[in-house]
């Protein structure tokens, strides 16, 4: 049976107040025991906090911010933006590619303004291509499987599983899969600006 959450649990969650208290206590290097001794506070109640199995009172948040040296504001400012994406290993194992076509599948949420776009590609021998010549193209590539052929202006480089590229060019490029096993990249690259051609 699924435990009730109070109105006071639910509107404090996106504040994160008890990971907040955990990296402040972290950043410092305090164990809780050296905390509870500087506060006054048990360890039991400041693992509690940390662990938002209880809300802090206002008082008790005070002490807290005293030894850390930051103010109240830390802990209620309001979360503006936060985007976390969490793509299962199964879930990409289980998206098989087409024959000819590269196989592409998002990692990051859907945000309003992102700032990068992260995927993991599929590649085949058809040549992935990332934009016209005109578009400078930046990115970073990690090979997770297999091996990659990454032809920039007519130069080629040969890419084993592990290996990583960095580019920044306005030169026509391309990526392939080499040989006949998977081969899987992982892709990031920034937003295009509404500006720029994708």
């Amino acid at each position: 049976m699924a435990k009730s959450v109070s109105y006071a649990q639910w509107s404090l969650e996106p504040y994160c107040i008890g990971m907040k208290l955990r990296a402040l206590r972290n950043r410092k290097r305090l164990t809780l025991s050296r905390l509870a001794a500087e506060t006054g506070l048990s360890t039991a109640l400041l693992s509690k906090l940390e662990t938002e199995r209880m809300i802090p009172t206002l008082p008790t948040l005070a002490t807290i911010c005293r030894i850390y040296g930051v103010g109240m504001g830390h802990f209620f400012s309001d979360p503006t933006k936060h985007s976390l994406s969490v793509t299962r290993k199964a879930h990409l194992e289980a998206n098989a590619r087409a024959a000819e076509t590269a196989g592409i599948i998002p990692l990051n949420a859907p945000s309003e303004n992102p700032c990068l776009t992260a995927e993991m590609v599929e590649l085949t021998a058809t040549p992935f291509t990332f934009a016209e010549s005109a578009t400078e193209i930046c990115g970073f590539i990690h090979v997770l499987e297999g091996s990659v052929r990454l032809l920039t202006d007519g130069m080629t480089q040969m890419l084993g599983a592990g290996d990583c590229a960095y580019m920044e060019t306005r030169m026509p490029s391309s990526l392939n899969a080499e040989g006949k096993e998977r081969c899987r990249i992982l892709l990031i690259r920034p937003v295009p600006s509404s500006g720029d051609k994708s």
